[in-house]
């Protein structure tokens, strides 16, 4: 890969894959605006230089759950990575831990969550999770991630259902015979729709009926697992103070990549009334068209503990595999770095509002 940045590596992907891979991976739902708008939102935002602060040496580390990282990044849960290249999540989560950082495995992997863990040697990971009917099937979903290592788990609450991707749909798109959903088999759905050999029948995946989740499943996924709750999908202040009430240990500000819901608001944009309301007592994580060191930088100055990535690894993934995915974790590492050093804020945990301009005066210049 000769790739100088991100926007350089998703023209050479887009090239190498398949147009209805590509339109999986890259579509939104419906007109697509808030696919725009993920990218074009932290954009808006500007950044205040301090000068004559000694920014020799860095330190970009941060802490999540007890969990060191070596910079605020964490690779997003995404499905069908094997579309991307034959070692799936494999790669990811090695590219993950060779750097120092976190990856999130997904109820939609092709690998099992036991093989990724037996694969990756021990790695740190967690573990995002749908919530199927009926709950034993989640429960063990659950049982399996805890098993196998997971430090904490992510539910998915923007996806109870099914999009209107018409990108998607105009590609004529469909599940290849080697899908194989390995952290479906063995908790009481149709295994005999879900070989390795056979594929993912259409009439399994027609069959696989996602709950429509309400607080009360909070409280009964809290019962069952004594790991750290996430929830991934949070947008307004308000979910995130009941999100508080109930007990969540986190939460990931995020419109699923815009994938959806066409004409939400992008998530760094809601992210800092969501950081007011919840006022430090959890961490706050964020996704959604992050590109840039810098980025992650106007992340944590406006109250992010790190950020996620999902498309932007595909990319590297579907180029290179492991070593794709490490290029872009230690591209955005050297563009934080750069950026703290050059907005003179040596200490990665130090940012605060004061580095980026209040919103009111992005465009009066004060």
């Amino acid at each position: 890969m000769d790739a100088l940045n991100l926007f350089d590596l998703e023209v050479q992907a887009r090239a190498h894959l398949s147009p209805s891979t590509w339109a999986y991976y890259a579509g939104g739902a419906e007109d697509e605006l808030s696919v725009h708008e993920n990218r074009a939102a932290w954009q808006r935002i500007r950044l205040r230089p301090r000068i004559l602060v000694d920014c020799r040496e860095r330190r970009l580390e941060t802490l999540l759950f007890q969990q060191a990282l070596s910079f605020p990044l964490v690779l997003a849960p995404t499905s069908h990575q094997r579309l991307a290249h034959p070692d799936g999540e494999i790669a990811t989560v090695r590219a993950a831990a060779a750097a120092g950082i976190l990856a999130v495995l997904g109820t939609g992997n092709h690998f099992s969550v036991e093989e990724v863990a037996a694969a990756s040697d021990g790695a740190p990971f967690w573990f995002q999770l749908y919530c199927y009917e009926p709950f034993s099937v989640t429960a063990q979903v659950v049982r399996r991630a805890e098993a196998a290592g997971a430090r904490a788990l992510v539910l998915t609450v923007d996806a109870c259902y099914a999009p209107r991707r018409e990108s998607l749909e105009r590609s004529g798109f469909r599940l290849t015979s080697d899908v194989r959903l390995g952290n479906l088999r063995g908790v009481g759905l149709r295994d005999d729709a879900l070989t390795a050999e056979g594929g993912v029948t259409p009439a399994f995946l027609a069959g696989l009926q996602l709950s429509p989740l309400g607080w009360a499943d909070i409280a009964r996924l809290r019962d069952l697992s004594p790991l750290p709750l996430l929830l991934k999908g949070v947008l307004t202040a308000e979910d995130a103070l009941l999100a508080l009430a109930h007990g969540i240990d986190g939460l990931i500000v995020s419109n699923h990549g815009a994938r959806q819901i066409d004409g939400t608001q992008a998530a760094i944009d809601a992210l800092p009334a969501i950081a007011a309301a919840v006022g430090g007592r959890i961490p706050l994580l964020v996704d959604g068209g992050v590109r840039r060191g810098t980025d992650i930088v106007k992340a944590l100055a406006l109250g992010a503990s790190a950020v996620l990535i999902g498309r932007p690894y595909l990319w590297g993934l579907a180029l290179a595999g492991e070593s794709g995915v490490r290029f872009v974790i230690e591209q955005l590492r050297h563009e934080f770095d750069s950026a703290l050093a050059q907005l003179g804020r040596p200490v990665a945990a130090n940012l605060s509002r004061d580095t980026v301009l209040s919103k009111h005066c992005v465009h009066c210049g004060r």
